[in-house]
C-alpha cells in the first residue's frame, strides 16, 4: 500500500458524506495503491451506518475503524497503527478536497528526502466575515483551522495544520505519535497535537515541504463566526502552548508557579482592549487577554501538579 488517508470523525454524520465523496474522487496514477481509513472517535450519532454504507460501495478503498478512547490525538494515533500505506495523509471530516489533492500532497514524499508535506487550508465562506475579525493578521483565521502561508512550492519552516498534511509513516516509528495530552477532546478546544509533531520533526533536522496546489476547502459555519467561539479558542490555544512547552523557565519571579511577567502582559493587553476604538483591533486585543488568562491558568495547573508529584514522591 502506497498511501493511507486517515480521516477522524466525531458526531458529524450529516456532513461527513461531503468529505468522503470529495476524497473518494481523487485521481492518482494507476500504479499508486491507496486507501481511505475512517476512524470513528466514539460517535453517538449515525456515523457508523454512514461509513459502512460507503464501505459497501467502495469495498477495496475504504475501511472503518472504531476508536473508543475520546480525543483527536488518540483517533489519529489509531489511524497510524491501522494504516497500511508507507505515506499517511490526514484530512478533517468537514472539509472538501480537489481530485488532484492527494497526488499533489504526497508525490514529493516518495523519494525519501521530505519527511512530510502540507498544503493550504482555505475558507469556504457561507456568510460575510464579521467586522470585528482582524483579517489583516496572518493567523486571524487560525481559530477556523485555516493555514495559508502564501509560499511557492518548496521547503516549509513551520508545521502544517492537521486538516491538510502528510508524513512518511516511518516518521511516526522514529519520532513517536501525536501527543495525547494535546488536541481536541470532547468539548475542549485544546490544539497543537498536529503542529507539535511537525515542530518535533523540524527540530530533529527533518525536512517539510509546502505544496500550494494541494488545497483543502474548509467551510465556515455561522455558529463559528461568533466572538465567544474565537475567545474560547484563544483561551485553549494558549493553554495548549504552555502544555506543549511547559511553564516558562526564563524568569525566577513567580507567583503561585506563574511567571510574573504573564500578569504584566495580561494587564497591558487589558488596557489595549479597553482603550482601542477600531473594532477589529479591539477584538484582537480582547483575544490576547483571553490568551494570557489561558497561559496563567495552565502555568498554575502544571506547577500545582508538579508540587503534588514532589509531595507524593
Amino acid at each position: 500500500m502506497d498511501i493511507s488517508v486517515v480521516l477522524c470523525t466525531y458526531n458529524r454524520c450529516k456532513i461527513l458524506p461531503q468529505a468522503l465523496e470529495s476524497v473518494l474522487g481523487s485521481t492518482l496514477p494507476s500504479s499508486i495503491d491507496w486507501e481511505l481509513l475512517v476512524v470513528d472517535n466514539n460517535s453517538t450519532d449515525q456515523t457508523r451506518q454512514v461509513v459502512e454504507e460507503y464501505c459497501r460501495r467502495f469495498p477495496d478503498r475504504i475501511r472503518y475503524v472504531f476508536e473508543m478512547q475520546q480525543g483527536l490525538s488518540r483517533a489519529r494515533n489509531r489511524g497510524i497503527r491501522e494504516a497500511r500505506g508507507t505515506i499517511i495523509a490526514f484530512m478533517d471530516d468537514d472539509v472538501t478536497v480537489e481530485p488532484g489533492w492527494l497526488q499533489t500532497l504526497t508525490s514529493s514524499l516518495r523519494d525519501g528526502h521530505w519527511a512530510g508535506a502540507g498544503g493550504s487550508v482555505v475558507p469556504h465562506w457561507t456568510s460575510s466575515p464579521p467586522a470585528w475579525l482582524p483579517l489583516s493578521d496572518r493567523y486571524a483565521l487560525a481559530p477556523l483551522a485555516m493555514f495559508d502561508p502564501k509560499l511557492e512550492a518548496g521547503p516549509l519552516d513551520e508545521a502544517p495544520f492537521g486538516a491538510n498534511m502528510a508524513f512518511r509513516k516511518e516518521m511516526f516509528e522514529k519520532y513517536g505519535d501525536f501527543r495525547t495530552d494535546l488536541g481536541r477532546c470532547g468539548a475542549s478546544m485544546l490544539s497543537n497535537e498536529d503542529t507539535e509533531f511537525g515542530d518535533r520533526l523540524l527540530r530533529a533536522g527533518e525536512h517539510l515541504r509546502f505544496e500550494p496546489s494541494a488545497v483543502v476547502r474548509h467551510p465556515v459555519p455561522e455558529n463559528r463566526l461568533q466572538t465567544a467561539y474565537f475567545l474560547k479558542w484563544s483561551f485553549d490555544k494558549a493553554r495548549s502552548d504552555v502544555r506543549q512547552s511547559g511553564v516558562p523557565t526564563d524568569t525566577k519571579w513567580l507567583i503561585a508557579g506563574v511567571p510574573l511577567y504573564l500578569f504584566r502582559r495580561l494587564a497591558a493587553w487589558t488596557v489595549r482592549w479597553l482603550v482601542t476604538t477600531d473594532s477589529s483591533r479591539r477584538f484582537g486585543a480582547k483575544q490576547r487577554v483571553w490568551g494570557r488568562v489561558g497561559e496563567i491558568q495552565e502555568c498554575y495547573r502544571l506547577s500545582r501538579e508538579r508540587r503534588q508529584a514532589v509531595n507524593n514522591g
